[in-house]
């Protein structure tokens, strides 16, 4: 089975000191959010696809980064949206 080099090259990092919960795009736009993912490339916070908004995808297709990692409380695994593969 083919790894995904992106994965690899993005290990789970801690979250940053200060962390706050939010979709920064749905707080922009008055938007309400189900999970939170996490940019490992910038650390962009944005929502699921079980968002309204979803963010997240929205994010990917913006700035080309392809893994994000979940914030939420017991998660930790990464998805990449290039390979669509979790790790």
């Amino acid at each position: 089975m083919p790894t995904c080099t992106h994965l690899e090259a993005a290990p789970l990092t801690p979250l940053p000191a200060g962390f706050e919960p939010f979709c920064e795009d749905c707080v922009l736009t008055g938007g309400q959010w189900v999970h939170l993912r996490r940019c490992l490339e910038c650390e962009h916070v944005a929502c699921c696809d079980d968002s309204p908004g979803k963010h997240a995808s929205a994010h990917f297709a913006g700035a080309g980064h392809p893994v994000m990692t979940s914030v939420e409380p017991g998660e930790h695994w990464r998805w990449c949206f290039l390979d669509e593969e979790i790790g």
